[in-house]
């Protein structure tokens, strides 16, 4: 049976849909809520590594003192070949872990909205489709040397990579399910809200995209 790991960074910020999906296809998910609920794996311990999100930024290393282990994970996963998923804040930090520059963004991009999948891709689908998705990010990356530019938005022409065939990253939420969006509502900004129609877009697109990355890397 396939062990993973899941770093999550805050308690309202879990994998939600990705764990779900994870165990409907006989993965052991591994949470660790960093940096009170246990120290970070060893890469040559798991088989698939899974990095959400978070407030902090990915260079946050002085207040943040857990950050340079997780890129070091991050880059040791790539190099030894086994499925990472890096979302938002851990999209940022696999970057960061694959030398690319990782800054503040132009604007504060925060609500449902959607990307423009640019690159035929076994997880996102094919190149020209619109797909609703859930932002809350600040800060952006450039694309890592060697990597696959997958999406952008109106604001951030850098919202989703993989880089070879195993390793995607996405600055946008795809994991939301009802769940997800109710533990996170007391924390959007004041105004951002949520409508239910597109909540399910969101899910419907996520389930279908995560279920295709599960079933591409294992």
């Amino acid at each position: 049976m396939p062990s993973w790991a899941v770093i999550q960074h805050v308690h309202h910020e879990p994998a939600a849909l990705i764990g779900t999906l994870a165990a409907q296809r006989g993965i052991t998910v591994d949470v660790r809520v960093i940096p009170n609920g246990g120290g970070l794996p060893n890469a040559a311990d798991i088989d698939g590594l899974v990095v959400m999100g978070g407030p902090m930024g990915a260079l946050d290393d002085t207040d943040h003192p857990n950050l340079p282990g997780e890129r070091a994970l991050l880059a040791a996963a790539v190099d030894r070949g086994i499925p990472v998923l890096g979302v938002c804040l851990g999209a940022q930090l696999l970057a960061a872990a694959l030398g690319a520059r990782v800054y503040r963004g132009p604007v504060y991009e925060v609500g449902l909205g959607e990307v423009e999948v640019l690159a035929d891709d076994p997880m996102l689908g094919p190149a020209g489709a619109m797909a609703p998705v859930l932002h809350w990010h600040h800060d952006t990356f450039d694309l890592p040397v060697g990597a696959t530019l997958l999406a952008r938005s109106t604001h951030y022409p850098h919202q989703a990579f993989r880089f070879g065939e195993q390793v995607w990253g996405l600055q946008f939420h795809v994991e939301v399910d009802a769940e997800l969006t109710a533990a996170w509502a007391p924390h959007l900004p004041p105004g951002v809200e949520t409508p239910e129609a597109g909540r399910r877009a969101v899910e419907e697109y996520g389930r279908a995209a995560l279920g295709r990355f599960f079933d591409h890397v294992l």
